[in-house]
């Protein structure tokens, strides 16, 4: 009887979670937008950031409570979940296209920033010192994919100064949603690291296993449901783009804040099961998009069509398969 009423109760701190995180992203763009914030500046630091918050909030909370390993579990699981799972779904029901300088932005990043984790895991610790540092880039990705895009910068400022001459009114109304939602992602964190810990004592598993599974699919369900939304409207060309930039900051906000407040011995599984996994999924994801950008009639949009979708799905079955048997 006492699991089901924490898996209730995780369900519940999950759904806050969620709920909290987009009210918190919502009320940062509006407060960005009325205070002339250029919108590219926000759509490279708050959104991309913000779609690792339920994450960042779970990491900062387990790493608080000493359950590093759930917030390490949940960085790489949430991870694995985005390219298997929801781009490999989405890509099932329809073509997931992509902008080709948003892609040659961001994958180069994404390799580095994996490789990077790699090297933190290799030892089977995660240690301050390496979490501090790849903590601070944070600081020359902004500034790179703030470089790559200088042609576009004053389009995208004039666009936003418009925005600027909102009343007071208009500012007090997105201040409201920002700090609700803040402390409902907090409070929601809270509880789901609370619950999470008991479920494992429950089921007599680690919380490293609670996090590669329940806590980085939940945590993930905003990605899925966006994307799918978006498939079936036709409309995502920006969905991959989100995953790959949530991926990069899963690793230098979300794995990293948990090493520099909680420093943690982990098993040799996290690297050789768990980080390889990750690492495979994420090199199968550079390989299909390299082979798309080869194409060279400018009249074809380049995606990832429904091959790539099942190929990803069926590793990330096999993982839960690895990870369960």
């Amino acid at each position: 009887m006492d699991i089901f009423i924490e898996l209730l109760i995780l369900i519940m701190s999950l759904c806050a979670l969620i709920w909290g995180a987009t009210q918190f992203i919502n009320g940062s763009i509006l407060i960005s937008n009325i205070l002339g914030v250029p919108k590219i500046f926000v759509g490279l630091t708050i959104v991309s950031i913000g779609t690792s918050a339920p994450e960042i909030g779970v990491s900062i909370n387990a790493a608080l409570n000493n359950s590093t390993h759930l917030a390490v579990g949940n960085a790489l699981g949430s991870n694995l979940a985005n390219v298997g799972l929801v781009l490999g779904f989405t890509a099932c029901i329809s073509a997931v296209p992509f902008n080709k300088s948003l892609i040659k932005r961001e994958i180069p990043i994404l390799i580095i920033v994996t490789s990077l984790a790699g090297i933190c895991l290799f030892d089977n610790a995660l240690r301050r010192s390496e979490s501090v540092f790849l903590f601070l880039m944070v600081i020359p990705i902004s500034f790179y994919l703030l470089s790559t895009i200088k042609d576009s910068q004053k389009k995208l400022e004039d666009e936003s100064g418009n925005s600027s001459a909102h009343n007071e009114n208009t500012l007090v109304k997105a201040i409201i949603p920002f700090f609700i939602g803040l402390i409902v992602l907090l409070v929601g964190a809270e509880f789901t690291v609370g619950s999470s810990q008991t479920i494992a004592e429950l089921l007599g598993v680690s919380e490293l296993i609670i996090g590669l599974t329940i806590i980085a699919l939940g945590t993930s369900l905003p990605e899925l449901a966006a994307s799918l939304i978006s498939a079936l409207k036709n409309s995502h060309e920006i969905a991959l783009g989100n995953i790959i930039g949530s991926n990069i900051f899963n690793i230098v906000l979300v794995l990293s804040l948990a090493g520099i407040i909680a420093p943690a011995e982990l098993p040799s599984q996290t690297f050789w099961r768990d980080f390889m996994s990750m690492a495979m999924l994420t090199t199968m994801l550079v390989l299909v998009i390299l082979s798309k950008l080869k194409i060279r009639d400018k009249s074809i949009k380049p995606s990832i069509g429904r091959f790539s979708g099942i190929l990803f799905l069926l590793i990330y079955i096999l993982y839960y398969g690895v990870l369960f048997f």
